[in-house]
C-alpha cells in the first residue's frame, strides 16, 4: 500500500481503504486504538456544528484535514477526525505532544462522515442543482420556454398562416414549400460536407508516470435501472485508472426503491458511491447531475449511461488527448457503438444513423472547431470549464446538445477520440418513439434558448459555428417536421401527372422541388453512413435503403409528438428502459474482446 502511495501521489490510507482488503470500520478502530483515542461509526447530522459551505467544500475535496466539532448530549463538544487524507505520523505526534485532547478526540470513518454531511446540506445541494444555472445565466437557461420576443413571433406566425391560406393557397403553400426547401437542403449539405471525414484509427498511449495521475470523476445517473445496475458496476470496474484516483457516484432518484435496491443488494467496491437525489421537480437526467456535481473532485469528469461499456483504457486516451490539447479544449467526445445491431431493423437503423454521427459528422466539426452537438453520454470535461459555464441544464431534456453549445458560446471547443463505448439500441418503436421524441424536443428547447439573442449569439460564435447551430438544432428539426408533407406533395403531383391531369407550372416547380429534396435527404443519409461502415458492418445494407423512407416517417412523427410535448410538458423526461447487454455480432474483434473481458 505505502508503494502504491508513492507511485499514485496518495496516502497510505487511501490506498488501504479503496483496494477493499480491510473495511472503514475495522481501520478506524485499529487507529483509534493505536492512537488511544474514542471512535464512532456513525454521526448524528443534527450535532454536527458546520455552515453548509464547509461541509460542501469538504465533500468535493474529500479534505478532512478541519476537525468537525461534535455538539455532546451533557453540553460537551468533541473533534471529530476523519483518518483519509491525514497525515497519520503527524496526527500521532500531534496526540502524544496534548495528551489532553484524548478525551474530546474521535476518529470517524470517512463514509459515515460523508453520510452525514450529505444530510446536513441535501436542502442547498437541492437547491442549487435547480436554480444555480438559472440564478448565474437566466438567458441561458430552459427554465423559460421562450421569451416574449419569441412567443410573439410565433403566435403572430401562427395567426396569419390561416389567413393567408384563406386569401393565397397556393402562393402561400409555394412560399412555404421554398423555404422549407432551403432549410432541409442546408441539413442535406451539411451531410454531404462531412462526408470529408476519415475516421481516424486508435493510437498506441503512453502514459504519463502515474504518480501524476490526476483525480477523475465518473458520473453515471440511473433512473429505473435495476435490471442493468450489476452489468454497469461490473464495466466501469474494468476502466483502468488508479483506484484511489478514480470516484465513481451512481446517482439515482431516492424513490427508485427498485435501483436502489439492486445496488444495496451488490457488493460496491470502496471508489463507487451512491448518491440518493430528492424527489423534486424536475424530474430529470440533467437535474440528477446537477446535484451529485459538487460532491466530486476530480480534475477531470466523465459521464456515462446506465447500458454503457465503455472501453476500459478509454480514460488513458482522454487524458493523453487533454494533455496534447490547449485549455480552450475543455471537452472529448468518445464514440458510441452498438453491440445489438443485428436485433432487429429498428437497432440497425440506429447503429448505421450512429455510425454516421460519431464516425464522420462530429470527427468533422471537430476538425474544423465548429460547435459539436454532444452526445448523452461519454462526455469527458475539465472540471474547471464545466463550473464556469454553469453545468447542466436541469430544465433541459438534452442536456448534452445544450452543453456543448453552452460551451461554445464560452470560447471553449469539444474534440473527438475514437477510444469507444459500447450501448444498447432501441429494438422496438415503443422504446424508440420516446427517445427520439425527447432528443428532438430538447433540441426545440436548445435552439430557443440560445437564440433569444441572436446577434449575441452570432458575436460569441462565430459564423461558421452559428450557422452550423441553426442547421443542428432548428434545421434538422424543421425539416422532421416538413419531410412528410414534401414527400406528400410529391406523391399527389406526380399522381396528377400520371394521370394526365392539367397541371400549373407552379406545381411542376414544386415536384421537381421535392423530388431534389427527397432523393438528396436519402442519399447524403445513406451515403455518409455507408462511407464509415466497417467490411462486416455493411452485411445487409439493402435492409437500411429499404427502410430509410419509413425511419425518416418515424422520426417525423416524433417530431411533431415533440412539438406538442414542448406546448404541454416541456421538462417531461421519458424514461427510455434499458435491458442487459446482448452482444450481437460486435463490429470488429477488438470490440468483442471489450465486451468479453
Amino acid at each position: 500500500m505505502a508503494a502504491l502511495a508513492s507511485r499514485n501521489g496518495t496516502d497510505f490510507q487511501t490506498e488501504l481503504l479503496v483496494s477493499g482488503l480491510v473495511t472503514e470500520a475495522d481501520f478506524v478502530r485499529a487507529l483509534a486504538e493505536e492512537l488511544q483515542v474514542g471512535h464512532l461509526l456513525a454521526v448524528d447530522p443534527d450535532r454536527l456544528i458546520v455552515s453548509d459551505e464547509l461541509a460542501t467544500a469538504c465533500l468535493r475535496r474529500r479534505s478532512w484535514h478541519v476537525p468537525f466539532k461534535l455538539a455532546g448530549k451533557d453540553g460537551a463538544a468533541s473533534y471529530l477526525i476523519v483518518p483519509d487524507g491525514v497525515g497519520l505520523s503527524r496526527l500521532g505526534r500531534l496526540i502524544a505532544d496534548r495528551p489532553r485532547l484524548r478525551d474530546r478526540l474521535k476518529l470517524v470513518a470517512p463514509g459515515a462522515m460523508r453520510a452525514a454531511l450529505l444530510l446536513r446540506v441535501r436542502e442547498a445541494l437541492t437547491r442549487h442543482a435547480i436554480s444555480s444555472l438559472f440564478d448565474r445565466y437566466p438567458e441561458q437557461s430552459a427554465r423559460i420556454v421562450a421569451n416574449a420576443w419569441q412567443g410573439l413571433v410565433v403566435g403572430a406566425f401562427l395567426a396569419t398562416l390561416p389567413v393567408a391560406f384563406w386569401l393565397a393557397p397556393g402562393d402561400t403553400w409555394f412560399a412555404l414549400h421554398i423555404v422549407f426547401s432551403v432549410i432541409f437542403l442546408t441539413c442535406v449539405a451539411l451531410r454531404f460536407a462531412a462526408l470529408t471525414a476519415v475516421r481516424g484509427t486508435h493510437r498506441q498511449l503512453v502514459p504519463e508516470a502515474r504518480g501524476r495521475m490526476p483525480v477523475y470523476s465518473v458520473l453515471v445517473a440511473l433512473h429505473r435501472e435495476a435490471d442493468v445496475v450489476s452489468e454497469l458496476v461490473v464495466a466501469l470496474q474494468r476502466i483502468d485508472w488508479p483506484k484511489s484516483r478514480l470516484e465513481i457516484k451512481l446517482v439515482c432518484e431516492m424513490d427508485d426503491r427498485a435501483t436502489l435496491g439492486a445496488l444495496r443488494a451488490i457488493s460496491l467496491p470502496p471508489n463507487m458511491e451512491v448518491v440518493e437525489v430528492p424527489v423534486a421537480g424536475p424530474r430529470t437526467k440533467p437535474k440528477a447531475l446537477a446535484y451529485a456535481l459538487p460532491l466530486t473532485r476530480g480534475e477531470f469528469v466523465a459521464l456515462y449511461d446506465a447500458e454503457d461499456h465503455p472501453d476500459p483504457r478509454q480514460l488513458l486516451h482522454v487524458w493523453a488527448k487533454f494533455n496534447e490539447s490547449p485549455p480552450e479544449v475543455a471537452c472529448l467526445q468518445a464514440p458510441l457503438e452498438i453491440a445489438n445491431r443485428g436485433a432487429g431493423i429498428l437497432a440497425r437503423m440506429f447503429a448505421f444513423e450512429y455510425a454516421g454521427l460519431f464516425r464522420a459528422m462530429l470527427p468533422w466539426l471537430s476538425a474544423r472547431r465548429l460547435v459539436l452537438p454532444l452526445g448523452g453520454t461519454s462526455n469527458h470535461f475539465r472540471r474547471s470549464a464545466l463550473d464556469e459555464v454553469g453545468g447542466w441544464d436541469p430544465f433541459n431534456v438534452t442536456e448534452d446538445a445544450d452543453l456543448g453549445m453552452r460551451l461554445a458560446r464560452f470560447g471553449y471547443r469539444t474534440e473527438t477520440i475514437d477510444c469507444p463505448t459500447w450501448e444498447q439500441a432501441p429494438e422496438t418503436i415503443a422504446t424508440w418513439l420516446p427517445q427520439r421524441t425527447r432528443w428532438l424536443k430538447g433540441w426545440m428547447q436548445t435552439w430557443l434558448v440560445h437564440m433569444r439573442q441572436p446577434v449575441r449569439l452570432l458575436r460569441q460564435l462565430g459564423p461558421g459555428s452559428f450557422l452550423v447551430g441553426q442547421i443542428l438544432f432548428g434545421g434538422m428539426v424543421l425539416s422532421a417536421l416538413a419531410h412528410p408533407f414534401l414527400l406528400g406533395t410529391g406523391l399527389i403531383l406526380a399522381i396528377e401527372i400520371a394521370l394526365d391531369r392539367p397541371t400549373s407550372r407552379w406545381k411542376s416547380t414544386l415536384l421537381t422541388i421535392d423530388i431534389v429534396n427527397v432523393a438528396c435527404g436519402y442519399l447524403s443519409f445513406l451515403l455518409l453512413g455507408w462511407q464509415v461502415l466497417k467490411v462486416r458492418e455493411k452485411l445487409g445494407f439493402w435492409k437500411v435503403v429499404l427502410f430509410t423512407p419509413v425511419y425518416w416517417m418515424m422520426m417525423s412523427i416524433a417530431a411533431w409528438r415533440a412539438v406538442w410535448q414542448l406546448c404541454r410538458e416541456p421538462y417531461l423526461w421519458e424514461k427510455t428502459p434499458h435491458q442487459p447487454m446482448r452482444r450481437t455480432r460486435p463490429p470488429n474483434p477488438a470490440g468483442a474482446l471489450v465486451l468479453a473481458r
